[in-house]
């Protein structure tokens, strides 16, 4: 009697499995597959997307899914919508923070490349897919519109997956080379291509001309509107509450209701909202604590969540089962062998044209032939991703991290900084060196800023992993306190006064291993100069007060197994040249600057960073060469009075057979042709016996520079600076360094000491 009727209990059995469970337990399978896939590939150098695919593909319709009850679990009636909408709201996400992520000013430099290479293999594959139309459209016995068909086709083998690309670049690393950029830019511009495509092949049936026109101004004034609102909100939102680190959950719930509801938006018009939501990304104000904000919500979730999902889905979509019999599995082969030859020919055939190295111009080629978007169904994906990394592995001695040193790199090509902070005092500075490193307004440059905070190791809190100390911030982000909203105002006030969006990251570790943070982040970011703070500070008196020795431990450690030029800088609260110190205090006054020159390859790294300062408006900058007084009197290395319009006719008149000399000689000779004779810089030089006269001419020029750039040294013992190591104090400055940053020494000016990278480092390799 009290026993439930069994129709009631097979309704709730089957309540039980329904679409919104389906979804959640797939998403469920496949991050834990995807995880347990990545550990077993990890080891042999395959990157995540791979094991996230293949965890895809395992849980679909090729393997477990034949499983009748997981079949039946898995793709039940309606389950199809659920999925397609997941993949629509992921695909929002992820190139809402694609564009977040681009590198605006790089891609507006490369525009022409990118969009030749990525034209060349849309076009390639274009007429492809037109030639082959009609042989498909037989064989597969297809009754639709061929020419639809044919778009279909153009856009399955015009598509470029820019998610799968992007992913796969930064796993890879070589998302900041030169060729992973233009790979990245060269996708995006691509998948636009099969976008156009896919509206074209999604309009067919209902093509009535105006109302098209209509929905897609629409969706354009939409994008538009969305892009000049959070223009202002973003601005507003770095103005209020300047005391915050990052903005309230509240404020950043609804940026994302705005973007959320004009991709919406544009696809209920009918239109792919992917450029709308790149676009949106892309022209969003970097600077400030908005755009900072956004980047670290939206980060975590995106790349552990969100992507894995995504490529996870587009593995699952994946189904061998439909190749039973051979003339499916021909037509498979035939599209793959199309889809890669044209795009391989494209790319090629563009990159011929661009003059592009023909080791990129195949990398590129084969980076092009990753597909992505959940709504092109093809098993191509997991294949080509499995031969891609191979590829790039082969090629990444050669594509990946090659340094060039700044002596020999052009001043007017991009720079890369890594400057390195553990407080806020040298942040003005440090950020005013990268302004300055400028030179000409039209260098570029790109900065990145690491904070760099200790982890005690014991940390002892109250707060639960899950709880909010603040019902805002985490326990992770509460590192670096009050800092952290000092370092962030500095930087901003930069970027709203010179335009340079400066690339910050907190690194929270111990001593001991912080070095390998600050080394393999330079690796990763090709990084050409480490700055690094002096482990002292000046005090209100003037004197040099000691930080931490971590400080000084790390500096050292940096300085022996950095792969890239190192500086360190003593800080006396003057930033040389930097313009937006000068433009805030309403000054325009020059700064003076002095290049320290003794000879060796330290100095002439020194000599190219000051390339770059010398043609900066607000640097007047001066080369003061030091020589011995036999150097004047045999005439070895004196350039004044003989220099020649040719740098080769000078070094044919030097009578000096020593390598290093040579070197020296050849590059104050090139830097004296170049600038000094120009009057853009200025060049003294001064001779001396002894290390005491080096130092009596350092006393007399103390007071007359805000900055001293010089190297560590490196041409072993110098009679210039006989007897000056006595009283050394840090040997990682170098003999010159370590005078001009002690307390005795009374110089009003900053110290740059710069070392340059060499492939076998001699630590005791000084002057």
């Amino acid at each position: 009697m009290g026993a439930p009727p069994p129709p009631k209990q097979e309704y709730c059995i089957e309540e039980l499995f329904n679409p919104v469970l389906t979804t959640g337990a797939q998403v469920s399978c496949i991050l834990v597959l995807s995880h347990f896939f990545q550990l077993a590939l990890k080891p042999i150098g395959q990157p995540a997307p791979v094991a996230q695919i293949l965890a895809g593909f395992v849980l679909g319709p090729s393997v477990l899914s034949r499983i009748e009850g997981v079949k039946n679990f898995f793709f039940q009636n309606f389950a199809g919508d659920y999925y397609e909408a997941m993949s629509l709201y992921s695909r929002m996400f992820i190139m809402f923070l694609i564009g977040l992520e681009m590198d605006v000013p790089y891609m507006m430099r490369c525009l022409r490349p990118a969009s030749t290479i990525a034209f060349g293999g849309s076009i390639m594959c274009t007429i492809f897919g037109a030639a082959i139309t009609n042989f498909m459209y037989q064989e597969t016995e297809a009754r639709g519109d061929m020419v639809m068909m044919a778009f279909m086709i153009i856009g399955v083998l015009a598509n470029s997956g820019s998610p799968f690309v992007i992913r796969l670049a930064a796993d890879l690393k070589i998302a900041t080379s030169d060729v992973g950029r233009l790979a990245v830019s060269t996708s995006l511009i691509s998948d636009m291509y099969a976008v156009l495509i896919l509206v074209i092949v999604s309009k067919k049936e209902q093509m009535n001309l105006g109302k098209w026109f209509l929905s897609g101004l629409a969706s354009f004034f939409i994008v538009v509107a969305v892009i000049v609102f959070n223009t202002y909100i973003a601005n507003w939102l770095n103005r209020r509450n300047r005391n915050q680190k990052y903005l309230k959950n509240m404020e950043v719930f609804v940026l994302f209701l705005i973007v959320f509801g004009a991709a919406t938006a544009i696809e209920s018009m009918g239109f792919s909202s992917i450029v709308g939501c790149f676009l949106i990304g892309a022209m969003f104000p970097r600077g400030g604590r908005t755009a900072r904000t956004l980047l670290i919500r939206l980060t975590y979730p995106v790349q552990n969540f969100i992507i894995p999902i995504y490529f996870g889905y587009t593995g699952f979509r994946a189904d061998i089962t439909v190749l039973d019999s051979p003339r499916n599995i021909g037509l498979f082969v035939f599209v793959i062998l199309l889809c890669i030859g044209g795009k391989i020919t494209g790319t090629l055939a563009a990159c011929l044209y661009l003059k592009t190295p023909l080791n990129e111009g195949v990398l590129l080629a084969f980076l092009m032939n990753l597909k992505g978007h959940v709504d092109v169904v093809t098993l191509s994906v997991g294949l080509q991703n499995k031969l891609i990394p191979i590829l790039v592995r082969r090629e990444n001695d050669t594509l990946g991290y090659r340094h060039t040193s700044l002596e020999i790199q052009n001043p007017e090509s991009e720079l890369r900084m890594l400057a390195c902070v553990h407080s806020p005092r040298p942040v003005s500075t440090m950020v005013g060196l990268v302004a300055s490193s400028r030179g000409s307004e039209n260098v570029p440059v790109t900065p990145y800023l690491m904070h760099l905070i200790e982890l005690p190791e014991r940390t002892k809190t109250k707060v639960l992993y899950h709880q909010r100390e603040d019902d805002e911030f985490s326990d992770e982000e509460d590192y670096g306190g009050n800092d952290v909203v000092e370092i962030n105002d500095a930087v901003d006030i930069f970027t709203s006064e010179t335009g340079v969006i400066v690339n910050q990251i907190k690194v929270v570790s111990p001593f001991v291993t912080m070095y390998e943070d600050v080394c393999d982040f330079a690796e990763d970011v090709h990084a050409s100069i480490i700055l690094l703070p002096f482990h002292k500070h000046q005090r209100i008196d003037g004197k040099l007060e000691s930080d931490k020795e971590g400080i000084r431990t790390t500096n050292q450690k940096v300085l022996r197994h950095a792969q890239c030029s190192v500086a360190i800088l003593v800080d006396r609260a003057h930033t040389a040249g930097a313009p937006s110190q000068a433009q805030a205090q309403g000054s325009e006054a020059l700064q003076h600057v002095a290049t320290l020159f003794f000879g060796g390859p330290d100095d002439r790294e020194a000599l190219g960073f000051s390339k770059r300062l010398g043609t900066h408006h607000h640097i007047n900058l001066t080369i003061i060469r030091f020589l011995s007084v036999s150097a004047r009197e045999h005439n070895v290395g004196a350039i004044v009075a003989t220099v020649a319009h040719n740098a080769d006719d000078v070094l044919m008149a030097i009578p000096d057979h020593e390598t290093d000399t040579e070197a020296d000689n050849a590059i104050v000779t090139d830097f004296y042709n170049r600038y000094v004779t120009s009057g853009k810089v200025g060049y003294v030089e001064k001779y001396v016996e002894s290390g005491e006269e080096t130092a009596s001419a350092l006393r007399d020029m103390a007071d007359m520079y805000t900055l001293f750039i010089v190297g560590k040294g490196g041409r072993g013992h110098s009679p210039l600076t006989t007897g000056m190591s006595d009283w050394e104090e840090c040997p990682e400055l170098g003999t010159i360094g370590d005078l001009l940053a002690s307390s005795d020494f009374d110089i009003s000016g900053s110290v740059l000491v710069i070392q340059q990278h060499r492939d076998s480092q001699n630590d005791d390799d000084d002057r």
